[in-house]
């Protein structure tokens, strides 16, 4: 009977939990996602489920709890300085897929590939959230609780919330959020313990370079958004971490 309705189907239970999810999300008071922000988790559920299946939907779904609670931290205070998120921490279309679209990609080639070029795609998708969750953390926690602030070029202190800033409060949290997802990864059979290894260093390396592109580059190009920084953060997130397995052959 459930063959007949299709309920075998992982794309037909990726829509169905999506659009309960979506839905009950949709009504709850405080409100997360623009509507456009709620259209296009629906489309970034159902292709996650689809492809990677409950475990990997636990993942992005635990990145995006985490990372809208944390841009909470200390609201009040970062909207009287002016550095709190857009819309008081709601996220639209754009946040979705800058935060989420090389994950996607990375799910969505692991139905062209077999194993292990499959598992270097998994782990790039866990990586990419895990860079993502980390710069959440550590932007979110610096500005709520850095005593001092940093320019990475410089490293002179420099006003809280400033583009390319670095807080040692903040790395430690962002650090420790991408630990906790790479763990949970591995608890759920996403990714080997040495993939642990290799998501938490990546996420370092990426969000580094995305305090540089902010230090640097992002006042300079007005088409160098928040949300395509978002992206490149990602990307070479994924990119560092499947390049690591890839060349110690651990995978």
């Amino acid at each position: 009977m459930f063959d007949t309705l299709g309920w075998s189907n992982p794309w037909a239970i990726a829509l169905t939990i999506n659009i309960v999810l979506l839905g009950i999300a949709w009504f709850l008071p405080k409100k997360l996602l623009t509507p456009y922000g709620y259209l296009n988790a629906l489309i970034l559920g159902v292709l996650v489920w689809g492809t990677l299946g409950w475990r990997g939907y636990l993942i992005v779904m635990l990145f995006f709890l985490c990372g809208s609670a944390i841009t909470f931290v200390g609201i009040e205070q970062k909207e009287a300085e002016g550095i709190a998120e857009e819309r008081s921490g709601m996220r639209g279309a754009g946040n979705v897929w800058g935060s989420a679209l090389a994950a996607t990609l990375c799910a969505i080639a692991t139905l062209f590939f077999p194993s292990p070029i499959k598992q270097l795609f998994i782990l790039g998708y866990v990586a990419s959230f895990c860079t993502k969750l980390s710069d959440t953390t550590a932007s979110e926690v610096g500005k709520a609780y850095g005593k001092t602030t940093y320019l990475i070029t410089t490293l002179k202190p420099v006003p809280r919330g400033t583009e390319g800033a670095v807080s040692l409060e903040g790395t430690l949290a962002g650090a420790f959020a991408s630990v906790i997802l790479a763990l949970i990864a591995w608890v759920i059979g996403m990714i080997s313990p040495i993939g642990i290894i290799w998501c938490v260093i990546a996420a370092f390396i990426a969000t580094t370079i995305e305090s540089l592109i902010g230090a640097t580059l992002e006042s300079r190009f007005a088409w160098l958004t928040n949300d395509i920084v978002n992206l490149i953060n990602t990307v070479i997130g994924s990119l560092v971490a499947i390049s690591l397995s890839f060349l110690t052959h651990s995978f």
